[in-house]
């Protein structure tokens, strides 16, 4: 039944136009009523984006599983695999369905809300992850963004050569820059940072009296 709506509702706004096509002359076509409609889709909206929840859980899922030994900036870029391998399952439906949405200003609305959704839960990954780093909220909201921008780039690329192309080596090609300029280096964590210490003394001050006031800066005996 849920294909059946998504394939009559593209049928028609192929045929008619995004904003020609109601409710209505949607499940006239696929022979159902209107309750059957919005059991499946709250708005004419989701019936563009009809995975999307789907796919948002799968990552969710797929974050919350992790290892703690797992690359924090790896396992974000595998995540948003998920979301190009939503797109590539059906490229002529992922074609036509962008096709659409440059046409349709509130359909390009309703998408950047998603993609925003996507970059949220990645972020809230992240900030888990890196709560022990200096700037850790920021890296998190950083590298979230980073993520979804070079997965957008390799994304929209392919389907603007009408899906022509190896989708997946493009996307991978686009994430390698976000693990090359993020990914885990030495320093990172707080165990792994330095404590640096500056301490005025008088001059003439024998060594062990600096040796004692450095110690107790950093609250040792």
């Amino acid at each position: 039944m849920r294909d059946a709506l998504v394939a009559a509702a593209f049928q028609l706004f192929l045929e008619r136009g995004y904003e020609q096509t109601t409710v209505d002359d949607i499940v006239a076509l696929a022979g159902v009523g209107r309750r059957s409609f919005f059991r499946y889709f709250p708005s004419k909206e989701d019936v563009v984006f009809p995975d999307h929840e789907r796919c948002l859980a799968d990552m969710t899922a797929f974050l919350r599983n992790g290892a703690d030994e797992d690359d924090p900036v790896q396992r974000v870029c595998d995540a948003a695999r998920l979301v190009l391998r939503m797109y590539a399952e059906n490229p002529t439906f992922s074609v036509q369905r962008y096709r659409l949405t440059r046409k349709v200003p509130g359909l390009r609305a309703y998408e950047l809300s998603v993609v925003w959704r996507y970059e949220r839960a990645l972020a809230e990954y992240l900030r888990g992850r890196f709560a022990g780093r200096r700037d850790g909220t920021l890296q998190a909201d950083v590298i979230a963004a980073g993520v979804v921008a070079a997965h957008n780039n390799a994304l929209r690329s392919w389907l603007r050569s009408d899906g022509q192309g190896n989708a997946t080596a493009a996307v991978d090609h686009a994430l390698g820059y976000v693990r090359g300029t993020f990914g885990d280096r030495p320093g990172d964590t707080a165990e792994d940072q330095e404590d640096v210490v500056v301490v005025i003394s008088r001059r003439g001050a024998p060594m062990w009296r600096v040796v004692r006031e450095i110690e107790s800066t950093l609250g040792r005996d």
